[in-house]
């Protein structure tokens, strides 16, 4: 069997009930063609890196799946394309030995708690690099020397 995934943009103006129809609805397009539905990952609202019919968020999603039929990425794109709460999709199919899962990018949550423990890092990297700095302050000097000395000679 083949693996794929398949990443959704859904329309952030959907409320819930809309928005797991749209998921129900492709996961019911891989079952029509003897796919096998595997783990679906929600990242849930992101910011879009671009506008896209004039919205600027939208949901994300990742299904991961199996199938023979090797038509069924075609036909899956097909039906993805007429939908409208779609925004955008891609179809990616998977090596035999891939053991990525995708990951969804940080919070600023997220990102602020790894900021309070960065900071005692930047603290010991800064303690660590202070001496190379030193060291690298007492050779400038020694090398504009060493260079008035050749344009004399």
């Amino acid at each position: 069997m083949n693996k794929y995934e398949l990443a959704l943009v859904i329309s952030a103006k959907l409320d819930d009930e809309t928005r797991t129809a749209v998921l129900d609805r492709a996961k019911d397009y891989i079952a029509r063609h003897n796919g096998t539905v595997g783990e679906t990952e929600e990242w849930g609202k992101r910011r879009l890196a671009y506008e896209i019919e004039k919205q600027t968020e939208a949901y994300y999603y990742f299904i991961q799946f199996e199938t023979e039929d090797t038509n069924c990425p075609n036909e899956l794109e097909q039906r993805m394309r007429i939908m409208d709460n779609v925004l955008r999709y891609l179809v990616v199919r998977k090596g035999e030995n891939d053991t990525f899962s995708v990951a969804p990018e940080k919070t600023e949550a997220e990102e602020a708690e790894e900021g309070e423990v960065s900071e005692e890092e930047v603290e010991e990297t800064a303690a660590e690099e202070a001496p190379a700095e030193e060291a690298a302050e007492e050779e400038a000097p020694a090398e504009e020397a060493a260079a008035e000395e050749g344009e004399d000679a």
